[in-house]
């Protein structure tokens, strides 16, 4: 965003699911696509175990935004993570909303292991979306300025 000094720079954090999208993300880096590096990946074992207790976390740490990507639906390897995350996501959704955070701060998205270019135009949409919303609201003023 014109006028945004780095360190104004949205934060992202990603919820990975180790099976699929942790390994689209690899994919991504070890073929040289191009996407922002404002982005944290996070490693879980499936999107299904991701608590709104997390998510809500992320944003009270400093996060401007949260991608949660999983494994495509019908693909899980532990068979039902993804629709449980698919039905908790409109509730967490409601919570942020609830909480004063628009609703594009907060994205689902299935990418398989495959999917290297797909993650990489996921972070460089939800990036530009995050940054056209600026910092969140929730976001702790830096001390040291």
């Amino acid at each position: 965003m014109e006028g945004m000094s780095v360190s104004e720079e949205v934060r992202i954090l990603a919820f990975l699911c180790n099976w699929c999208s942790y390994a689209g993300a690899d994919l991504a880096g070890v073929s040289r696509l191009q996407y922002p590096a404002n982005v944290l990946d996070v490693r879980v074992m499936c999107t299904g175990t991701i608590s709104t207790y997390f998510v809500v976390k992320a944003f009270q740490e400093g996060m401007d935004g949260v991608l949660i990507a999983g494994c495509h639906i019908g693909d899980c390897h532990y068979l039902k993570g993804n629709y449980m995350t698919a039905k908790r996501f409109q509730v967490l959704r409601d919570a942020l909303k609830f909480l004063g955070l628009e609703e594009g701060r907060l994205r689902l998205e299935w990418v398989s292991a495959a999917e290297g270019e797909k993650y990489a135009e996921v972070i460089r949409s939800f990036s530009d979306e995050v940054q056209a919303l600026g910092p969140s609201p929730l976001r702790k003023k830096d001390k040291t300025a």
